[in-house]
């Protein structure tokens, strides 16, 4: 695995826009950075709009997929469940300057599960693989997967085993797995943040009992003593780092940690070669 893939800053609706994202390459050149969930039947629309113009098309497009090459390296999250559309996005993807493609499986919210994506997929690892291997092939850029453990009644570790499987099957090359079961019906996603608990524990047995999968470990991970708490060494998931934790009204922990998180990882405190002092006012 490079080391630029040995932790992440997840993606998360907004706040990993662009401008985001070029600030966090400021601080680290070595973590992997997700856009926000970009919704794949919107991407569609846009370009089934007959009523728009190609400079029109294109413009909503760069409010979608726009991307800076600081950026990289890369990964653009979409939602969807149609393996055509999810195709044709990726596609787009790999045209725009992306470095990989990662599917949201993990999303609880109402209104994902409505569109019949996120977390609820998850019932369904046959559609799930069968959007792997779509946009594998339209975009020939790496595609991975971002799910929970489980999902309400559907929690059993051989579930999430059987999950895994038949989604690489597919061809997903990573797996980013949020250590916490969905709830879809009962608690909204705000409640689902920090109930049921975290369970770590099983993102480690699942990497044991599939040694050869790259698995990478996701959920209130907070920069750098609890991170290495939970990622014990060589051989266990790699994390992917939130880099702010919310809690409340209050932002606890400073994106400038992931600095010491890729010291621990890759031996390098160092950001951006691009990154320029910020002039104070005398």
């Amino acid at each position: 695995m490079e080391q630029s893939y040995r932790f992440s800053v997840a993606p998360m609706l907004d706040c990993t826009d662009r401008h985001f994202r070029v600030l966090m390459r400021q601080i680290s050149r070595h973590a992997l950075l997700y856009s926000e969930m970009v919704v794949a039947r919107a991407v569609h629309h846009i370009l089934q709009d007959a009523r728009a113009d190609s400079n029109e098309r294109q413009r909503r497009l760069e409010r979608l997929l726009g991307c800076d090459p600081i950026e990289r390296p890369l990964s653009l999250q979409l939602g969807g469940d149609d393996p055509k559309i999810l195709a044709q996005t990726a596609a787009l993807a790999a045209e725009w300057g992306y470095d990989e493609v990662n599917l949201n499986v993990g999303c609880p919210s109402a209104k994902v599960v409505q569109g019949r994506f996120g977390a609820c997929l998850m019932a369904e690892p046959e559609r799930v693989a069968d959007c792997v291997a779509a946009m594998v092939q339209a975009s020939g850029l790496p595609v991975t997967v971002k799910h929970r453990i489980g999902i309400d009644a559907r929690d059993s570790f051989a579930e999430l085993v059987h999950f895994v499987d038949t989604v690489a099957s597919g061809g997903a090359s990573r797996f980013s797995v949020h250590a916490r079961k969905a709830w879809l019906k009962g608690l909204d996603p705000h409640q689902n943040r920090t109930v049921p608990p975290l369970r770590w524990d099983l993102v480690q047995q699942l990497k044991q009992a599939r040694p050869g999968l790259l698995i990478e470990l996701n959920g209130a991970l907070k920069p750098w003593k609890l991170a290495s708490r939970c990622w014990p060494g060589p051989g266990a998931p790699y994390p992917t780092m939130d880099p702010w934790r919310w809690t409340g009204s209050w932002w606890v922990e400073p994106p400038t940690a992931i600095r010491c998180v890729g010291k621990r990882w890759t031996g390098s405190c160092s950001a951006s070669p691009e990154r320029k002092p910020v002039p104070h006012r005398s």
